[in-house]
């Protein structure tokens, strides 16, 4: 990839310490104990298409599968931003087929969602809205001259528009967060994702959209109930006393 990113930020970004509970993860931000974007996610999302999935191809095979797709995204994750920051992936040596398709997808990325990227502010940055969620967004920079939350995903097969609606309000959430602790007016997120075949999708949220994204998550933040997840927490450790 010969197109090169600026790396520079005008804000000092703070780094929060994390903790896996039963009920998800959970930020350590100022003293606060907020849930992870995902985990609202996750814990308020309708329907039970993850369950008729794990029956169908059943729990052994789809560990198998959940495995080993968050251990390609994390080597995907880990090359871009090696990218980014440094300009350099040479010094990646895939040692499994697992790295070596990452390592190919995310040349995808550099190739075909990079160059739209003209600055960077930083990667895996740490986000809370007070009082609210927090969580890690994978880059803030300049996308085609706009502020922008991006986002890189993995996936098994390309995805329609319609399925990627949770993916629109994680960006819309770090957004929020980032505009409530920056001062900024962030209004624009891009999910960049690359198939297991190397097929690149971008899907841009702004506009009206952009609106929408926001309101549905800041709907579930209220729906998502911290005290009967920390509630259920407790039960689950009294019953295993």
């Amino acid at each position: 990839m010969k197109h090169k990113i600026l790396y520079e930020s005008p804000y000092e970004y703070g780094v929060f310490s994390s903790e896996d509970r039963r009920s998800g993860r959970f930020y350590d931000c100022n003293g606060v104990k907020l849930p992870s974007v995902t985990t609202i996610l996750s814990g308020t999302k309708e329907g039970d298409f993850l369950k008729k999935w794990i029956d169908r191809v059943g729990e052994e095979e789809a560990e198998r599968i959940r495995t080993e797709a968050a251990t390609r995204g994390s080597y995907m994750h880990d090359i871009l931003e090696n990218q980014i920051v440094n300009g350099d992936i040479w010094d990646f040596k895939p040692r499994n087929a697992e790295e070596k398709r990452a390592y190919k997808m995310a040349c995808t990325i550099m190739d075909q969602g990079l160059p739209n990227v003209s600055q960077v502010y930083g990667c895996e940055i740490s986000l809370y809205y007070p009082d609210r969620y927090a969580g890690k967004a994978d880059v803030i920079g300049v996308h085609n001259d706009d502020l922008s939350i991006m986002d890189f995903k993995q996936t098994n097969k390309p995805k329609r528009r319609q399925w990627v609606w949770d993916y629109f309000q994680q960006l819309a959430a770090y957004a929020l967060a980032h505009n409530e602790l920056y001062g900024t007016d962030i209004q624009k997120g891009v999910v960049m994702m690359c198939s297991v075949d190397c097929l690149y999708q971008e899907f841009v949220l702004e506009g009206d959209e952009f609106k929408r994204a926001a309101e549905a998550w800041m709907e579930r933040v209220e729906k998502f109930s911290l005290p009967s997840l920390e509630h259920s927490d407790e039960v689950l450790d009294s019953a295993q006393d």
